[in-house]
């Protein structure tokens, strides 16, 4: 049998009940920014460390390793065993990770198992992070509910933008190339940690003298939620997913790689500029959400829509190669990003039950990781066939955007039918 699941609050002295969300976004953003800072110093390792692209996409994909798991261990046991003891320990894995980042600049070993760790502690953040403030954002801490979703993929983007753009800044003008940017966001997951003991627990274990399942693979497994299953989630949530980190993968590994010689006077810095674009026009459009009218299943319309358009327009910038044309594609894949993270989120929270809340949470972020295989997949494919170029993979990127949304129409119109 398993651990019983008390839902009452615990009374945390010295905090405001009606922020404490914020404490688990600062740490959530912390974390994010340490999972995102490598991406624009891809240019860096490529030009001066001596990686090939492929390897360095591969390096890009790595954190996907520590990431999966976490988040496939982390959500299910935290909407057992509590919040805080899943996600105390993700900001100190956070600055350990890139503290190997920082020493092992000239390994790819090194490099891969610092992103390992960064991407187990973005996982633990990602689903169990994402829900405590979901359950932070309702009763019976605020009177208002439905901003669980936006304050999460918000944190999160925050992060990844912040992370992103102040590493390019200094990698590319700073002394220390390798090594500054990390120590930054050492710092800050360090503050974060210390910060996160002060988070009231939403869900604590209540023995009620039955000793709890063991810690195994089996329980972790039936620990995964029913809902996988659901209509909605395979017919909406399951088309949308791989495009979240898709798009923004495409926008902040594929094109600046591509534009190296075209900002060749400061590389890092424009590879900076696509990730601080492409989020913070992610950021604009989670903040918007609620008036641009994303609840429900339009909003994964409205997406998928973005991402049919940006993988279009990326397809124009691989062929014109102009530094507008980037910006634009980044821009526009931003929003689709933006809004596909948000409107994924909060289908999620519409579907999932108190009890797996999480699970479901990891389960998504999971799906959606898979779109961080597109730099390496298409760095594959340009050196297997010479003749197939990005222009013509991005427009296939388009058609494949484009039959999502088909799916997602569809499915609306068989549920509308049976109900």
């Amino acid at each position: 049998m398993t651990a019983l699941v008390s839902q009452q609050p615990l009374e945390v002295p010295g905090l405001r009940p009606s922020r404490g969300w914020l404490t688990v976004a600062a740490a959530t953003c912390a974390i994010a920014w340490g999972g995102n800072e490598f991406t624009p110093l891809l240019v860096m390792y490529r030009s001066h460390g001596g990686f090939s692209a492929l390897t360095v996409d591969l390096l890009l994909f790595a954190y996907v390793l520590g990431i999966v798991p976490a988040l496939l261990i982390g959500g299910p046991l935290s909407d057992r065993y509590g919040r805080r003891p899943l996600m105390l320990p993700a900001p100190v894995l956070a600055a350990l990770g890139s503290m190997i980042l920082a020493v092992g600049a000239d390994s790819a070993l090194m490099l891969a198992l610092g992103r390992v760790f960064s991407g187990i502690a973005l996982g633990l953040a990602m689903a169990v992070g994402g829900a405590w403030i979901k359950e932070l954002s309702g009763p019976p801490w605020e009177e208002d509910g439905r901003s669980g979703a936006r304050r999460a993929a918000m944190s999160l983007t925050a992060g990844f933008g912040l992370g992103a753009g102040v590493a390019g800044t200094l990698a590319q003008w700073a002394p220390a190339p390798t090594v500054l940017s990390y120590a930054v966001n050492i710092v800050l997951a360090v503050a974060a940690a210390a910060l996160l003991t002060a988070a009231p627990e939403t869900r604590t274990p209540r023995r009620n003298g039955i000793p709890a399942a063991p810690h195994s693979i089996f329980t972790v497994w039936n620990a995964i939620p029913a809902q996988v299953r659901h209509r909605r989630f395979l017919l909406v949530v399951v088309p949308v997913a791989p495009w979240v980190f898709g798009a923004g993968a495409s926008a902040y590994a594929v094109l600046p790689a591509l534009m190296t010689d075209r900002a060749a006077a400061a590389p890092i810095a424009f590879s900076a500029l696509m990730c601080v674009v492409t989020l913070g026009v992610g950021f604009a459009v989670q903040h918007l959400g609620r008036r641009l009218g994303s609840g429900g299943r339009r909003g994964v319309v409205i997406a998928l829509g973005l991402l049919v358009l940006g993988m279009a327009t990326a397809a124009w910038a691989a062929a014109v190669l102009t530094i507008w044309a980037a910006l634009a594609a980044a821009a526009v894949l931003g929003a689709g990003y933006g809004m596909a993270l948000l409107a994924g989120l909060q289908e999620i929270q519409r579907i999932a039950g108190p009890d797996d809340l999480a699970g479901l949470t990891a389960i998504f972020y999971g799906l959606s990781y898979l779109g961080f295989a597109v730099p390496a997949a298409l760095a594959f494919l340009s050196q297997r066939w010479a003749a197939l170029t990005y222009p013509a993979m991005f427009g296939f990127g388009a058609l494949a955007a484009a039959a999502c949304l088909v799916v997602v129409a569809l499915g609306a119109k068989r549920q509308r039918a049976i109900g």
